[in-house]
């Protein structure tokens, strides 16, 4: 079985990867746009706001309700969607303090 060194890293280094790897396909940006624009939607709502099939949509669904990034609740035969507020504080906390790091003047770079 194949040792992975994922538990080398920090929490917070996990979790930026993440939240990352989440982020990482256009479509999922999309319906995260798309999600902040709304209160909640219905996952067909979001299946006619994107060139993608709904299985497709569903799949993108998933990795970002994994990731922690949206909550979805069961509504009879379909599921709302909505960012989840309290994860998306904590992902934005974590990429502000990664992209406020100060670098020290470099002489050359490259």
């Amino acid at each position: 079985m194949a040792y992975s060194k994922k538990t080398e890293f920090s929490k917070i280094e996990i979790k930026a990867s993440e939240i990352a790897k989440a982020l990482s396909h256009p479509a999922r940006v999309a319906i995260i746009q798309f999600l902040a624009e709304q209160k909640s939607c219905i996952c067909n709502d979001i299946v006619e706001q994107l060139p993608l099939s709904q299985s497709t949509v569903s799949q993108h669904l998933k990795e970002l309700k994994n990731a922690g990034l949206i909550q979805g609740e069961i509504d009879g035969p379909r599921v709302c969607y909505c960012i989840d507020k309290e994860n998306w504080k904590e992902a934005k906390a974590i990429f502000t303090e990664l992209f406020n790091l100060k670098f020290d003047a470099m002489k050359k770079c490259c």
